[in-house]
């Protein structure tokens, strides 16, 4: 009874072993822990089984089975071993104590009472044989495993069981060996599910300390992309590590190596010897920690590199337009107000120029110093937002009174030498936005800008945007929206000024000129001239007069000059617009005018102007006199004639401006140019101009600008003298006529009378 007893107990605990064996990691130890007691179970069953049988075939049959099974039980007691405490190869020692078993079975059925005169002795050394080589293996394979507890306890039950089965083996008695063959497998089952009880804790401990671990990384991981600070990652992963492998003296350290790497180490201070388990974990925390710590750095390089200035290390336009933006919804929320300073660093270019890049890098450097020093006192951001431009945004700006002193500070405060004898400095612009107003940080820039430029344009230094300021600068917007939309609608039109002979007052060609039409008043270039060179519109407006041009040269008859800006000679396509503008014929009717500033200054415009120039067409240089035109530099240029200005036609009643009229006059002849004089506003001048050898004369006196073609009437005069003694003259001049042909029109020279 105490047999079947343990043999149900010992079952039950193998329903517990096997859902062990069915865990995750599933261990060896496992495994032959769950056969060995099943193993156990069944040699107590069959010896419980053995008192409820008669003698006979059964009870013969179940006693073989029961040997078997004990056979089998000390066979597995090798790998078992091995497999729970560690031991030597298990090779030879299963080979041998199987060989014993198998030879004992073999000979169980024999009668060897006929061949052996002690058949129970040799029955004994068989089943003992192997058991001692079975005792021998544990022996070794204890004897290099440092016992626990556990241990310990399992081997004084084995030797307990060992002891009991060999004193049944071999004491004669009866009842005392049938007592011990049935109680000799209890303690050693004892100690067995003791063991397999202790190691099944072990396990579920495990388990949950594995799911913990992989909970840990989990939350460390998600962890890594929030907290966004190494060392706050660090301690965060030693506190895990600390919780989970219940050791308090675990730390951590975070190392930098080179190429932006980092090493991480999670160790005992201690110096525990954790588990591979552990070990593995605190590597796994270790390696998220560097993972992280390189990714911050990554982000902050690319953050560095997207928002701030790589020279200066002041934040760039996209920082500064963010950051005013979020200031601008600060303040529209606080109603305070909010200005911006833009700086813009005068001779920079020459610095440049003159001592080479890394010097006026260094210039920079020293300007955003300055910049981030100045304004300690105030809640100020200061970024570089171009090459030269720096920009400050005054939070909780002062009032106007107190940004005129911050804009003189800014400017007088910083004057660089370095550059030679004229110093670099600071122009200053300062904009304002006021609460109530519009949320409009591209507006607050412009206004800046504009101020700025403003301050450059007067020589002032500073700036402040201010109602006048403002009004011009509305004025300036709505005048250049109604000039794009003149543009856009064709309200442009060409007036025609004659150009006569100084002698006869013959009208020899006329100049096209620009007119606006706006709503039935003609505005002159002088108000929309300058507006439409910085817009770029002064290109459309130019290509209209000409393709006009060509118009009134079949309808007059009269060659044409036409202005041509530099604008319009800097674009890339320049000379298929003009040739689109004027045609592919009569090149040698046309005359283009180019200012003497624009042709020295536009590199250019040479090269258009000599194609055109090799076509055919003329080149005059407009209000000659009063730009960079040098002697020398006259006979590189491609040009055909010289225009005087009107200033020095105005000055012609003083003798310092005919000598300057003298020279140019000289200077036309030794180069072999044309020469026109324009301004002629009185008979005295035109005299003068004629009695000098200018051969050709323009101005109000001479004939106004009219849509159509002006006509000579009588001759002025003045009292009772003429101008002219001789009586008026018609004289016959060659103009062109078109003549159609199947190529198209071409010009033949006609004699008109004018």
């Amino acid at each position: 009874m105490l047999q079947l007893l343990a043999a149900g107990l010992v079952g039950g605990f193998c329903v517990l072993q096997w859902v062990w064996w069915r865990g995750e990691v599933r261990p060896a130890s496992a495994a032959w822990s769950l056969a060995w007691s099943i193993h156990m179970a069944l040699v107590l069953l069959a010896g419980g089984l053995f008192a409820l049988t008669t003698p006979g075939t059964v009870r013969d049959v179940l006693v073989f089975v029961h040997a078997q099974l004990v056979a089998g039980f000390l066979v597995i007691a090798i790998p078992a071993t091995r497999a729970i405490a560690g031991g030597p190869r298990t090779r030879y020692w299963l080979w041998a104590t199987i060989a014993l078993f198998v030879a004992r079975a073999g000979l169980w059925w024999m009668p060897l009472d006929s061949y052996v005169a002690d058949a129970d002795v040799l029955s004994a050394a068989l089943l003992l044989a192997p058991t001692a080589v079975v005792v021998s293996y544990v022996v070794v394979a204890v004897g290099r495993t440092r016992l626990t507890a556990f241990g310990l306890l399992l081997v004084i039950a084995g030797a307990e069981s060992l002891a009991i089965f060999t004193a049944g083996v071999l004491v004669r008695d009866y009842t005392f060996g049938a007592m011990c063959a049935a109680l000799w497998a209890i303690p050693l089952a004892v100690g067995i599910e003791v063991l397999a009880l202790y190691r099944l804790r072990d396990a579920q401990d495990a388990a949950v300390r594995q799911h913990q671990m992989r909970d840990a990384l989990a939350r460390l991981a998600n962890s890594a992309w929030f907290v966004k600070d190494a060392d706050g990652l660090l301690l965060t992963a030693r506190d895990e590590a600390r919780t989970i492998l219940r050791d308090p003296s675990i730390e951590g350290s975070l190392r930098p190596i080179a190429r932006d790497r980092f090493v991480t180490e999670l160790f005992s201070s201690d110096k525990i010897e954790h588990p591979p388990a552990a070990r593995t974990f605190l590597i796994d925390l270790a390696q998220i920690v560097s993972a992280a710590a390189e990714r911050y750095q990554l982000s902050e390089r690319l953050h560095t590199t997207a928002f701030a200035d790589p020279l200066t290390r002041l934040p760039n336009r996209r920082a500064v337009e963010e950051h005013l933006l979020a200031t601008l919804e600060r303040a529209n929320v606080e109603r305070t107000r909010v200005s911006l300073v833009y700086c813009d660093l005068d001779g920079f270019k020459r610095v440049n120029d003159s001592f080479g890049h890394a010097h006026g890098d260094a210039l920079l450097v020293r300007v955003a110093d300055y910049l981030r020093n100045t304004l300690s006192d105030h809640e100020a951001y200061v970024g570089r937002v171009g090459g030269d431009e720096f920009v400050i945004v005054l939070a909780r700006a002062p009032q106007d009174v107190d940004l005129v002193a911050i804009a003189r500070a800014i400017r007088e405060g910083f004057i660089d030498r370095a550059g030679g004898s004229r110093p670099a400095r600071l122009t200053v612009g300062v904009a304002t936005w006021l609460p109530g107003d519009v949320v409009d940080a591209d507006a607050l820039v412009r206004h800046a800008d504009t101020a700025m430029l403003e301050a450059k344009r007067s020589r002032s230094g500073f700036r402040v945007f201010d109602r006048a300021l403002r009004r011009r600068v509305e004025a300036e917007r709505h005048q250049r929206a109604a000039l794009e939309a003149a543009v856009a609608d064709g309200h442009f039109t060409a007036y025609f000024q004659p150009i006569v002979d100084a002698e006869s007052l013959e009208i020899v060609q006329v100049e096209a000129l620009a007119r606006w039409d706006h709503h039935g008043h003609l505005i002159l270039p002088a108000d929309w001239l300058e507006l439409a060179e910085e817009s770029g519109l002064i290109v459309p407006i130019g290509l209209e007069v000409l393709r006009q041009a060509r118009r009134a040269l079949e309808r007059f008859q009269m060659p044409v000059s036409v202005n041509v800006a530099a604008r319009q000679l800097s674009e890339p396509d320049a000379l298929e617009q003009i040739e689109t503008a004027w045609g592919d014929a009569f090149w040698e009717h046309l005359t283009l005018e180019i200012t003497e500033s624009a042709l020295v200054r536009t590199s250019s415009a040479v090269p258009v102007l000599s194609e055109l120039r090799a076509r055919g067409a003329r080149i005059a240089v407009d209000d000659f006199g009063t730009g960079y035109s040098s002697l020398a530099r006259i006979a590189r240029l491609p040009v055909d004639e010289l225009k005087i200005d009107r200033s020095f036609v105005r000055d012609m009643g003083s003798e310092r401006g005919r000598g300057v009229v003298r020279a140019i006059v000289a200077l036309a002849q030794t180069h072999g140019l044309g020469i026109v004089a324009e301004g002629v506003e009185t008979p005295l001048q035109l005299t003068a101009l004629a009695e000098m050898g200018v051969t050709r004369v323009q101005g109000n006196f001479l004939g106004r600008a009219a849509p159509n073609l002006p006509v000579r009437g009588p001759r002025p005069t003045t009292g009772a003298m003429a101008i002219v003694p001789e009586p008026a003259r018609l004289r016959s001049l060659s103009v062109p006529t078109p003549i159609s042909g199947r190529d198209g029109a071409r010009l033949t020279a006609v004699p008109r009378r004018v």
